[in-house]
């Protein structure tokens, strides 16, 4: 299935019914008054997350829901039959916003009760309403009231604790295929990953989290060249980046040093606040360094990119690693519950 992250899409609520003008005409009846019934409500539209929904690629097809309209009263003082509602599933993550204004509607980040979106109309009241002690046979009724509606845009940010940060080829993948039962594309190429890949990393017994892998960024990403600026929204919801640096880069261009500098400066400049997450340094590929040479080359990387944080040396690869960054990942998401 295609990933699709934004989708535009119309909604409208149904109108209300129609009041009536209808009198009681029964044989020994004949001055029985009005008994015009009221309309019934117009249907609503409402949105709920669902979390077997990853992609919003369901609506290529469907982008008009439109909820049915209240009936019409009728004599006797029958009231007109409700519209029908509508509930549109979208994947947990979803932002609703008003394609015109930008306004948001919903942000729907659990399974929870359904959110309302588009209000139906109020039903239309029947000349029973009017009925009074100096207006006995009242000949008036009131229409609905027209539903709401809205163009509307769907934009999906994945929920993930830990988002996977870095050059193409750096190791992003194959880390998230060494940590959880995720099976993303792995290739000796870059650009191998089309589309963000979520992966559950279980630590322990009721002890895991969500790690996600988006495409690699390049330098000149925050002006839209490559694929990864176009996920990097991806990233905004976690808690915990993870920057991945290939120790060897084979491309020849770039060193470690000025690759991680430049997936700095994307960050930076696509959103200050993504910039200034808690960041983790992830040395990968340390199976490619002599075992005497390994300190030295991450002792030379953190002196070139100033850094004094967190810092693991792994093989993905390997494994090698790898799982006491799981766990010091997982203890940090314990006790930074309020990220």
């Amino acid at each position: 299935m295609k990933f699709i992250d934004e989708a535009n899409i119309f909604v409208k609520a149904g109108d209300g019914g129609n009041g009536i003008v209808s009198f009681r005409r029964e044989k020994y009846i004949p001055m029985g008054g009005p008994d015009g019934g009221d309309g019934g409500d117009g249907g609503s539209v409402y949105v709920v997350g669902s979390k077997d929904l990853n992609t919003l690629s369901d609506f290529r097809h469907t982008r008009r829901f439109v909820a049915k309209r209240g009936a019409n009263g009728q004599g006797n003082n029958r009231t007109g039959a409700k519209g029908e509602d509508i509930v549109i599933e979208v994947p947990l993550g979803t932002m609703i916003t008003t394609l015109d204004h930008g306004e948001l509607i919903a942000d729907v980040k659990s399974e929870s009760e359904p959110v309302l979106i588009a209000r139906g109309g109020f039903h239309g009241l029947g000349n029973t309403r009017y009925k009074s002690s100096t207006n006995r046979a009242p000949r008036q009724c009131s229409p609905g009231s027209p539903g709401e509606q809205f163009d509307l845009k769907l934009e999906l940010k994945v929920i993930a604790d830990v988002g996977l940060l870095g050059m193409p080829n750096a190791g992003k993948s194959t880390l998230i295929r060494a940590v959880s039962a995720a099976r993303p594309k792995v290739a000796d190429y870059p650009f191998t990953t089309l589309h963000p890949n979520l992966g559950v990393v279980s630590v322990a017994k009721h002890r895991s989290f969500v790690v996600a892998d988006i495409p690699g960024l390049i330098e000149g990403a925050a002006d839209g060249i490559g694929l990864g600026i176009r996920f990097l929204k991806h990233l905004q919801r976690t808690r915990l980046l993870l920057h991945i640096i290939d120790v060897m880069p084979d491309d020849g261009a770039d060193s470690a040093v000025e690759s991680a500098q430049k997936i700095l400066a994307e960050l930076k400049r696509y959103d200050e606040s993504l910039y200034a997450k808690p960041r983790w340094l992830v040395l990968n590929k340390i199976d490619l360094v002599a075992e005497d040479e390994r300190e030295t080359l991450a002792d030379e990387i953190c002196t070139g990119l100033d850094w004094n944080g967190p810092l693991y040396v792994i093989s993905a690869i390997n494994k090698m690693g790898v799982e006491p960054l799981c766990h010091d990942i997982m203890n940090f998401l314990e006790a930074n519950e309020s990220l």
